[in-house]
């Protein structure tokens, strides 16, 4: 006879294996979005860098945490957490973007470069 606390263990409490052809694809992935990442600092793109460069990130965190972290199979309520987390980050960061932009102006550029 077993005690209860071994029996506790369901088989919905183990991981889940993923193909390794699956994650060598994701880690291709993102070793492609490194390179365009580091390609699209050479391209002027003026304001749009940085949007560029968020929206690759972002595209990156969601591989990782997707595949890697195993969101895709995990509960919904983790994906609902997660892109409540990345809504309100695009919050913040388009409020600092807003708030940078409306100070632009005042700040010379080129007193801060050469002291």
């Amino acid at each position: 006879m077993s005690s209860p606390a071994v029996e506790h263990h369901h088989s919905e409490d183990q991981g889940h294996v993923v193909s390794l052809g699956l994650l060598a694809g994701v880690w291709l992935a993102l070793l492609v979005l490194t390179v365009v990442t580091v390609g699209a600092i050479y391209v002027n793109l003026g304001k749009l860098n940085l949007w560029l460069a968020m929206i690759i990130a972002t595209i990156k965190a969601l591989l990782v945490a997707v595949y890697f972290m195993h969101l895709r199979w995990d509960r919904p309520f983790n994906a609902y957490i997660l892109v409540g987390s990345l809504i309100f980050v695009l919050l913040f960061i388009g409020f600092v973007m807003m708030d940078t932009a409306a100070y632009l102006p005042e700040i010379d550029f080129k007193d801060t470069l050469h002291p």
